[in-house]
C-alpha cells in the first residue's frame, strides 16, 4: 500500500523557515519523480515544486522560486522541502504526491498546514 506522510508544517512569522518532510513507502521511492502541492484557504490546489528521481531536475513554480528548496533521499525514502522567507501567501496545506508521469499525481499525503502570520 502506498503511503505518504508529510510533517513538519506549522505556525511561523513572516521571514521565518520551515522544512517539510514526507516519508514515503509501499513502492520503489526512486523510480518516480516526486512532487509538492499546496492548496490555500478558500483556493485551488497550486503545483509548488517536483524532482526528479535521482535529483537531476529540479522545478519550481515562480510564486517560490529562489525562496524554496526541494530534495530527496532515496535512501531515507524521504522527500523535503525547505522554505525560507516565508510569506503570508504561502499560508497552505502542503501536501506531496508520487507522479506517475503524463498522467499526473496518482498518490497524495493528506498534508501539513504551514500557517504564516505574526
Amino acid at each position: 500500500e502506498v503511503q505518504l506522510v508529510e510533517s513538519g508544517g506549522g505556525l511561523v512569522q513572516p521571514g521565518g523557515s520551515l522544512r517539510l518532510s514526507c516519508a514515503a513507502s509501499g513502492f520503489t521511492f526512486d523510480d518516480y519523480t516526486m512532487t509538492w502541492v499546496r492548496q490555500a484557504p478558500g483556493k485551488g490546489l497550486e503545483w509548488v515544486s517536483a524532482i526528479s528521481w535521482n535529483e537531476g531536475s529540479t522545478y519550481y513554480a515562480e510564486s517560490i522560486k529562489g525562496r524554496f528548496t526541494i530534495s530527496r533521499d532515496n535512501a531515507k525514502n524521504t522527500l523535503s522541502l525547505q522554505m525560507n522567507s516565508l510569506k503570508s501567501e504561502d499560508t497552505a496545506v502542503y501536501y506531496c504526491a508520487k507522479d506517475q508521469g503524463p498522467g499526473g499525481m496518482d498518490y497524495w499525503g493528506k498534508g501539513t498546514l504551514v500557517t504564516v502570520s505574526s
